[in-house]
């Protein structure tokens, strides 16, 4: 329990910042989700199209703070070296 103002305060920014975390990091999982499934299907055409907006989210999310800036760029080589295998 806190027992200052401040860190009343600081609990309530906490619990909002952990709740936007989390949505972003989810929203993030999903579409890497939504491409690697394009992927094991070796659907070409859904994996070319979902590959521009899943690389935009990984970026947006090293922006954010979400991811680490090496982890994203492993993360963006990985599936677009799996989608240039399809095409």
């Amino acid at each position: 329990m806190p027992n200052h103002k401040s860190a009343e305060k600081r609990v309530r920014q906490n619990e909002t910042r952990r709740a936007v975390n989390r949505s972003n990091k989810s929203n993030l999982r999903t579409q890497i989700k939504k491409l690697r499934s394009a992927l094991t299907a070796s659907d070409k055409n859904l994996s070319q199209e979902l590959l521009n907006p899943t690389v935009s989210s990984i970026d947006k999310a090293v922006n954010k703070g979400i991811l680490h800036k090496n982890t994203a760029a492993r993360y963006k080589s990985r599936l677009t070296a799996h989608v240039g295998k399809l095409a």
